[in-house]
């Protein structure tokens, strides 16, 4: 088997040196990714003019008072009939998961159970039997609500969890997790507590139950899926990560939540050398990321991850993270740094010598420093490459406040609040667990953890005896498929595969 492992990693090597010096773009990888950056920018311009002109009117109107400037409120929150049109919310949605169509368009589905007895044959009634439908479906909840989940939530194509109206805390075993689906919205909803979770059989569909590895305790866990739009949550206290996007995952906006009380809070990108992570592109916009937090807020993996209108009023250790080339474009955020003199930087490269991270573009743009705090920049050319994004400039992070100021669940306590418990794990300061085996070890754990998410049949799984050459295999089909599909030239493409 030696033999056979040595050459297929002579081919992938070769091959992903060949895919890393080529134009290659992606499967749902927005092509021009400075043009949703500047999209981003006009909206929030637009949202600030538009509330400055009305307030400055002789009469104000009740809507003049309503407007922030954040654009995602301000196209819904001011409609006094908002909850008889809840739906309007799908066309609310700023930068790269803008697409997010969640439930639009499908029935209402009511929960009226906030029981979780079965994971395998979810009770109607229920969040989990509302997510794994077929259709789409704008799930809304009765009443308040504490759902104990017993296993990983997860959820079909085509769903918006819409906690408005009503106070819905979702906390337990595995927390939501989106895998292989797109087109998801999740908002107005507290998610803490979440601990690991699995070993057991969970229906992910009317048509299909399958067993499940066990999970990190992730609050929100995104694997191989796009068109993911998180609004308006809180979320804290978690073994693993608050939310991690991994394995090709793109197209998604984090926007308006409030982060607090754990440690590795978000992470884009499974690990270093998965380079289909460098179509990853996230938007994180005008979220309050707050007390007891220590490191990544995100730590990023290749990609394009845009930062833009947030507060970053606490961390520990560092807030934003990299490694493997991933682009950063940080604009218009408060950075406020701790009182610890070490841990004054906003950033971090992630086990690099500066040698090969000079090259990678960081770029502050508008950002304000506080107590401190600074941004180091890295690329070559960056006035070009952003030329287009910086042709209307970043609105400034002087309204912070009002752009952030919802920011966190509404109608209801914003965070998840000091009372609530640490996770049982991973929470602030705590080491070990499911994921990068410590602060910022500069890997992901081993390949297990990929395989032991994947749906198999109803039975346990079997030992799988070379994980490592599956992967290479697949690596290597992928490749042969992608260079057979495409006829040379200077722009390669799998968007045909």
């Amino acid at each position: 088997m030696l033999p056979q492992f040595s050459i297929l990693l002579f081919f992938f090597l070769s091959l992903s040196s060949f895919i890393s010096s080529t134009n290659l773009t992606l499967p749902h990888q927005h092509p021009d990714p400075d043009a949703v950056v500047l999209q981003v920018q006009r909206s929030v311009n637009d949202s600030v003019s538009r509330r400055r002109s009305l307030l400055s009117a002789p009469t104000p109107t009740g809507i003049a008072q309503c407007l922030t400037g954040n654009p995602i409120d301000d196209c819904w929150r001011c409609d006094p009939d908002w909850a008889t049109n809840r739906q309007r919310l799908a066309d609310c949605g700023i930068g790269f998961g803008r697409a997010a169509g969640g439930g639009k368009g499908g029935r209402y589905y009511i929960v009226t159970d906030s029981s979780d007895r079965d994971a395998a044959n979810p009770t109607p009634g229920t969040l989990r039997h509302a997510v794994i439908q077929d259709e789409p479906l704008w799930i809304i909840f009765q009443s308040n609500m504490m759902i104990k989940l017993k296993h990983e939530l997860i959820v079909n194509n085509f769903k918006t969890i819409d906690g408005r109206g009503a106070n819905v805390h979702i906390t337990g075993s595995g927390c939501i997790t989106l895998q292989y689906v797109h087109n998801v919205i999740i908002h107005n909803v507290h998610i803490y507590n979440c601990v690991p979770s699995g070993n057991t059989i969970v229906r992910s569909s009317p048509t299909h139950a399958g067993w499940r590895g066990r999970s990190d305790g992730d609050g929100i866990s995104i694997f191989s899926s796009r068109d993911i739009w998180i609004d308006h949550c809180a979320l804290s206290h978690c073994t693993d990560g608050l939310i991690d996007a991994i394995m090709a995952s793109t197209a998604i906006t984090i926007s308006n939540s409030y982060f607090t009380h754990h440690d590795e809070v978000m992470l884009l990108g499974h690990n270093d050398k998965y380079f289909l992570d460098s179509g990853m592109q996230v938007t994180i916009a005008f979220n309050h990321f707050g007390e007891g937090l220590v490191q990544r807020m995100p730590r990023c993996r290749r990609g394009y991850i845009h930062v833009v209108n947030n507060d970053f009023t606490k961390w520990e250790m560092y807030a934003i993270g990299g490694s493997a080339n991933p682009t950063i474009n940080s604009q218009g955020n408060r950075y406020a740094a701790p009182v610890d003199p070490n841990a004054k930087e906003v950033t971090k490269r992630v086990e690099t010598e500066e040698g090969v991270w000079s090259g990678w573009n960081w770029r502050t743009d508008g950002d304000i420093m506080v107590n401190g705090a600074f941004f180091v920049p890295s690329g070559e050319g960056l006035s070009m490459q952003y030329a287009k994004a910086t042709s209307i400039e970043p609105k400034s992070a002087a309204l912070i406040d009002q752009l952030t100021m919802n920011a966190g669940v509404l109608g209801g306590p914003r965070d998840n609040g000091i009372s609530i418990s640490y996770g049982g794990g991973r929470a602030t300061g705590a080491t070990g667990g499911n994921g990068d085996g410590g602060p910022d070890d500069g890997g992901r754990s081993g390949d297990d953890g990929y395989f032991s998410m994947v749906f198999g049949s109803g039975a346990p799984p079997t030992q799988l005896s070379h994980p490592p050459t599956i992967i290479l295999l697949s690596f290597l089909i992928i490749i042969i498929l992608f260079i057979t599909t495409n006829n040379g030239g200077g722009s390669l493409s799998l968007l045909s595969l």
